[in-house]
């Protein structure tokens, strides 16, 4: 007898859809096929069933702007289960006074009160040659993603040549990836320079200053080092042309380079920058063109792009308060409770995505990158019980009042979205069904990344 059976449901996979039932056995799938029976049943007809989304791209709490992002790990992740998402891989917040491994221990007590699983990536800031010890010291506790920075200089947190080659060669012995927010900050810094006080106050600045070309450059950079080390590369945030291009070039040349997009770069452009909240779209990358956002289909649908992730980083609309410059703004936007709705309903229901395009681009596709597959990422007898029961049919219109992240502000506001998330289950436990969250504060563990 099985603890719980979905029933009737039709299981999405990347192989293909199949109607059927299944089983969960303590926290684990322990069977898939037809007529299972388990001490609770949920009927899923007419319902798709997916792996549970795993959001590899998120920011919870983060100080930055002399602010903090507004969802911390308990509200940040409600909002998660509340729109199909089981995992969130976050950061370490670096510094050049503390170590990997320090910021890893520091940040599992930020993350204590998670309602699902979390993994981390590992922030490299401050790091030098000669400390490759923090890299091997943070493997042994679970982490093997490390996040770098080709901008943000006048921070602390930008990684130049030499750091990016040695921290390179110190990562691909261990197996380990770099992951890398990719912007020429020199080329930034020219374009700032070169702003009139009027421009300075205008919020389409941030896309000029900040232009594909900074994109396409600093990656360009990344994957020949990453080439010429033999490291993983994984490329975050990619928002351009430019930028899918130069993944292309890099992915012919046999480079071990994976990338992620986002859904504002899929469906938001820099026309929002005109509008008279502008401030409130302020993100790094910046809004494109509707050109590069067609690009970025392109790119998911050919598998160029390894998977989609939110970059989830929210504020209130108090937090972005216009203070007269864009340079002045925290940068980021919410994401995590809407990225699967987003991604059917623009995705699959207008045609640019196949319905199995969604476990591969959100369930597998993120748990290989971050090595977490096959225990997370799969609807496969064995795996964790994270599953999504989704009602392909349901309509409904995007009203931050109505979601769960703590913000009230959504970038998708008054968006008519098909498709909603009817039940999350993390491991096993229901955390939310019928339009009501049932997990519990604390509940969410830390996931080894392998």
């Amino acid at each position: 007898m099985h603890d719980l059976v979905i029933k009737n449901g039709t299981l999405v996979t990347p192989q293909g859809t199949v109607c059927a039932d299944l089983g969960i056995v303590d926290e684990k799938i322990a069977a898939v096929g037809n007529n299972l029976s388990g001490k609770r049943e949920i009927d899923a007809s007419g319902k798709l069933v997916f792996s549970g989304v795993i959001d590899a791209h998120t920011h919870m709490a983060l100080p930055v702007a002399g602010t903090r992002s507004s969802d911390d790990f308990f509200t940040g992740t409600r909002a998660g289960a509340c729109g199909g998402v089981t995992t969130i891989v976050d950061f370490t917040v670096g510094s050049a006074e503390t170590t990997i491994p320090e910021d890893i221990e520091s940040r599992q007590q930020v993350a204590k009160d998670a309602v699902i699983d979390y993994a981390l990536h590992g922030e490299v800031v401050g790091w030098k040659p000669g400390q490759e010890s923090e890299f091997r010291d943070a493997v042994s506790l679970g982490v093997k993603t490390f996040k770098f920075y080709t901008a943000y200089g006048s921070s602390g947190r930008r990684s130049d040549s030499g750091v990016l080659y040695h921290a390179f060669r110190a990562i691909a012995e261990l197996g380990a990836t770099a992951l890398v927010h990719c912007e020429d900050d020199d080329l930034i810094a020219s374009l700032v320079d070169q702003l009139t006080d009027k421009e300075r106050g205008e919020m389409m600045s941030l896309a000029r200053t900040r232009p594909p070309e900074c994109e396409g450059a600093a990656i360009e950079q990344v994957a020949y080092y990453a080439n010429v080390t033999g490291a993983r590369a994984h490329i975050v945030h990619v928002s351009s042309a430019l930028g899918l291009a130069a993944v292309v070039r890099a992915k012919a040349r046999g480079v071990m380079l994976t990338a992620e997009t986002c859904p504002q770069y899929l469906l938001l452009t820099k026309d929002m920058y005109k509008r008279k909240d502008a401030q409130l779209f302020s993100a790094s990358p910046a809004l494109r063109a509707r050109s590069d956002q067609a690009a970025l289909w392109s790119g998911l649908r050919e598998g160029t792009l390894d998977l989609v992730a939110t970059d989830h980083c929210p504020f209130t609309v108090d937090q972005k308060t216009w203070k007269g410059s864009f340079l002045d703004l925290p940068y980021g936007l919410p994401g995590v409770e809407t990225l699967l709705p987003l991604l059917y309903s623009e995705g699959v229901v207008k045609e640019h995505l196949e319905v199995t395009d969604l476990p591969l681009l959100l369930s597998e596709g993120p748990a290989r990158v971050n090595g977490l597959y096959p225990r997370k990422g799969s609807l496969a007898i064995g795996a964790d019980a994270d599953i999504v029961i989704f009602d392909p049919d349901a309509e409904w219109t995007i009203h931050a009042e109505d979601l769960h992240m703590n913000t009230d502000f959504s970038p998708y506001e008054g968006m008519e979205i098909q498709g909603a998330v009817d039940t999350t289950i993390s491991r096993g436990r229901i955390v939310y069904t019928n339009g009501e969250f049932q997990g519990e504060k604390g509940a969410g563990r830390f996931i080894a990344c392998e």
